[in-house]
């Protein structure tokens, strides 16, 4: 009897110690782990939804980069670390929708190892080409492409990114083929497409929007369903004549599968009062990213529907990750 109540007390104090410690989450310091290097997109919204989470949570939210793999160094850490809201993670949709179709021997599954907190912003790509190439619009750069069929060259920051894929994409709906010519990287592309080395390439707006104004790229078109206030007098792909490409590259925050509800809705509520923040919102869109900050379950549809929608773009172009 001494021993069932010794057991029964035990029990009552680890419930009770659990349920104060949820309540009082968080009490140390919160890593987000950026699957990429410093400086992209990931990394940008990484620190900027930090430095906001850490005065409203009252702990050091702090960002660690681990970059390799397309991401899928970092996203499997995170998917092997223990879920209880001090590991964090924050990437673009390489991660969530992309890697399972080029990656043979991935060590973790997007759509079951993970519990999704939010997408916190989304920008399109924009069709820029190096100054010295001839073309002035996109029809011109078709018509190039079919008089030249697999010569005119792409850059990408790699095999299987956003602005790789879009490229695959355009030529899936134009019935043209391209040379897809991948970096490390987005900074390394876009400097080799100032430089002429490279002709095109469709990169993130928030990537190439300085060097568009400073005249150093071509704007032909933008990805996305209407024009950016950023670029007023570029067309969409859609308004050039290409239907099927809208596209926006994304990044979102999610957490190791298993996480306590009341510890997921603090964290969300934390990361999306970070995206409205008036300040961090005004900085996001002169940089061309929109805001969305949506709800858990609202990003699982969305990553359903991009995860189906980049299989089969990555399917039928044949595409792989070397």
């Amino acid at each position: 009897m001494n021993t069932f109540k010794l057991l029964a007390a035990v029990a009552v104090a680890f419930a009770a110690s659990f349920g104060a410690g949820a309540q009082t989450y968080p009490s140390k310091p919160v890593t987000i782990i950026v699957p990429f290097p410093p400086g992209g997109s990931s990394d940008m919204i990484g620190r900027a939804v930090a430095q906001k989470m850490t005065q409203s949570l009252g702990q050091s939210v702090i960002v660690e980069n681990k970059p390799g793999a397309t991401g899928a160094i970092g996203a499997t850490m995170v998917k092997n670390a223990h879920p209880d809201g001090y590991t964090l993670l924050v990437s673009s949709l390489a991660v969530f929708v992309v890697n399972p179709h080029l990656q043979k021997s991935l060590q973790y599954d997007p759509l079951k190892d993970f519990d999704l907190i939010t997408v916190a912003v989304q920008a399109p790509n924009v069709l820029v080409c190096s100054p010295g190439f001839e073309a002035k619009s996109v029809q011109d750069v078709i018509a190039y492409e079919k008089k030249n069929p697999g010569k005119l060259t792409f850059a990408s920051s790699g095999a299987g990114s956003s602005d790789h894929l879009t490229a695959e994409l355009f030529w899936q709906q134009t019935g043209t083929t391209g040379l897809h010519v991948p970096y490390k990287g987005g900074a390394p592309a876009i400097s080799d497409l100032i430089a002429g080395h490279v002709q095109c390439s469709f990169q993130n707006i928030n990537a190439v929007i300085s060097h568009i104004q400073a005249g150093k790229l071509k704007a032909l078109a933008i990805t996305s369903g209407k024009r950016s206030p950023l670029l007023p007098n570029v067309p969409t792909l859609s308004e050039s004549g290409v239907k099927g490409v809208d596209v926006y590259s994304w990044q979102a925050m999610a957490a190791p599968k298993g996480l306590p509800s009341d510890v997921r809705n603090k964290i969300l509520d934390a990361a999306v009062a970070a995206l409205r923040d008036p300040a961090v919102a005004k900085s996001m869109m002169d940089l061309g990213f929109e805001i969305v900050a949506n709800k858990p379950d609202e990003f699982a549809k969305f990553q359903a529907a991009e995860y189906a929608r980049w299989k089969k773009v990555i399917e039928t172009g044949h595409i792989t990750a070397d």
